[in-house]
């Protein structure tokens, strides 16, 4: 019997979605855009309404383009930076509304009491990938079950029915979220664990992330490659050993791309060791600092959404 469940939101991914998804004529009443702060909480009361976790925590992008997979594939998310800065891998393009927008949801989330983690150096995906590392190794009979709810594929390599841990994919938005467990993994994209998603992912790379993958190795092929050798290792071993399962051309084809091969699992494979540091992640049943959140809420003209989220967790805590 799992231990309650921990709810672990993408944040970025969330507050990104938000903000296209909620009018721009959502303002404070001094005129300054907070679509993206109200879509956030709003999300956040009705995860916590349908999802009923007795633990959250809002992951955060301490480091958006770490350096360490920049070493690996410099073209990692380097379509993405709106500048260069000294000693930086460059600073994420935002739309200039939004900015402004990320700090009042800081303070929200301090005022409200859910527990925001980052780790210096990595992402949110990698505060993710550690915190779910760190539930699986709990005895099982003190395991939670894990949520991760965010829109963005790579996180589905730590789908494990095991745990159990899922994904709830914002492609369908909130209010009717794609639960992506093993037997989905399996039927969408013809790979058994999220191991082998990762895997496949490799192998077929992504544009949206600068990831070339092997050229001619599409997401068919590449999931049929893994299912034939067992692992990315497999395949590799396969194509160095001359197995004749693979064709001539796939065997070169991997051959060709053997020194993007040798560095993209460090870049594609999130990160199970991140310095998170402890928090209390527990639900919190009333709000860490009422006054603050009052203030905060009358400032930016966001009394409804903080008044849903402050009676979801109450009702759920």
């Amino acid at each position: 019997m799992a231990a309650g469940r921990l709810l672990l939101l993408d944040t970025a991914s969330l507050y990104f979605r938000a903000y296209f998804g909620v009018p721009d004529s959502v303002k404070a009443p001094d005129g300054t855009p907070v679509n993206a702060v109200r879509g956030l909480l709003d999300m956040i009361a009705r995860l916590v309404t349908d999802r009923r976790p007795t633990r959250l925590v809002a992951c955060w992008d301490d480091d958006w383009r770490p350096q360490f997979r920049v070493d690996a594939i410099p073209s990692y998310k380097a379509h993405r930076v709106a500048q260069e800065r000294p000693g930086t891998t460059g600073v994420e393009e935002v739309p200039d509304t939004l900015s402004p927008q990320v700090p009042v949801i800081v303070e929200a989330l301090a005022a409200l009491g859910i527990a925001r983690v980052g780790a210096p150096g990595f992402e949110a995906d990698d505060v993710i990938g550690t915190l779910v590392a760190r539930e699986t190794a709990r005895p099982a009979g003190e395991r939670a079950a894990v949520d991760v709810v965010t829109g963005d594929r790579d996180l589905f390599q730590l789908v494990d029915d095991e745990v159990p841990v899922r994904v709830l994919y914002t492609i369908k938005g909130i209010k009717d979220l794609l639960v992506v467990d093993q037997a989905l993994l399996a039927e969408k994209y013809a790979v058994p664990t999220g191991r082998a998603y990762a895997d496949m992912a490799t192998l077929r790379g992504d544009a949206s992330d600068g990831l070339p993958g092997v050229a001619g190795i599409g997401e068919k092929t590449a999931a049929a490659l893994i299912h034939r050798y067992g692992s990315l290792e497999g395949v590799l071993a396969a194509r160095d050993s001359g197995d004749a399962g693979l064709t001539p051309t796939q065997r070169r084809r991997l051959t060709e791309a053997a020194d993007y091969l040798a560095v993209a699992p460090t870049v594609v494979r999130v990160a199970a060791d991140a310095p998170v540091a402890d928090a209390d992640d527990r639900l919190p049943a009333t709000p860490a600092d009422p006054e603050a959140l009052v203030a905060l809420a009358e400032r930016w003209g966001l009394s409804s959404s903080v008044r849903r989220v402050v009676e979801a967790l109450s009702a759920v805590a």
